[in-house]
């Protein structure tokens, strides 16, 4: 039998992944990991598995993506009156999701983040051109200070991602302000979206090939 529909692991020869550079991050694979990558690409999961197993996976991302984030020394007092020497981010952080699938990725970063801001933005593309466009964009008003923890579960093409950078590059954010959070990327969609944003990051579970892209008609029950 050939290779042909066969689903196999980008990334397992380390070269192909480190040609991305520094702007990639891979969460460590491991067999949990693989087995939530293996539920969600099966198209015999029902919707409620679905979900259960791509929060988890969400989950992990998410908190994978806070230790991008910048944090500085902080000392406090324990409840026995001794002082300890620990750490806490450091403010000026939100969320943008990116409608409708990045909508998927919020409730996993509130849990993270219980108070962070999240902002919205809405990309179509345009039925006669195949263009990316933006119907809709609301973001914090002070979000040129922040860094911005970007939340997009399929990076396909690289497109939608890339007029949503350029959205907030008009509100004052810095592409190197940027840590964009996917599950699942292309290798081109990678690609596509760090030589146009040098400075963003990129996390995510898998880099593939080919991209499970019923993941939002799925996750909210529209398929």
């Amino acid at each position: 039998m050939g290779d042909a529909g066969k689903v196999k692991k980008f990334g397992s020869n380390s070269v192909e992944i480190e040609e991305f550079g520094p702007q990639l991050k891979l969460l460590k694979a491991n067999d949990q990991i693989r087995e939530l990558q293996t539920i969600i690409r099966n198209k015999s999961t029902s919707r409620g598995d679905f979900v259960f197993y791509a929060d988890r996976l969400i989950r992990l991302v998410v908190e994978e993506g806070l230790n991008q984030l910048p944090y500085r020394n902080a000392v406090v007092t324990t409840p026995t009156g001794c002082k300890y020497e620990g750490v806490q981010f450091e403010h000026g952080n939100c969320g943008v999701s990116i409608m409708r699938s990045g909508e998927a990725m919020e409730q996993g970063l509130r849990d993270c983040c219980r108070s962070i801001r999240i902002g919205k933005i809405l990309i179509r593309s345009d039925d006669d051109t195949n263009e990316a466009k933006v119907f809709y964009a609301k973001f914090p008003p002070d979000i040129h200070k922040r860094r911005v923890l970007l939340m997009y579960p399929i990076l396909s093409s690289g497109n939608t991602v890339i007029q949503a950078v350029r959205v907030l590059a008009e509100h004052g954010v810095k592409d190197n302000m940027i840590v964009l959070l996917t599950i699942f990327c292309t290798p081109n969609g990678v690609k596509s979206v760090i030589n146009k944003y040098s400075g963003i990051k990129i996390l995510t579970s898998e880099v593939h090939p080919v991209t499970p892209n019923h993941f939002g008609q799925k996750y909210f029950g529209t398929d």
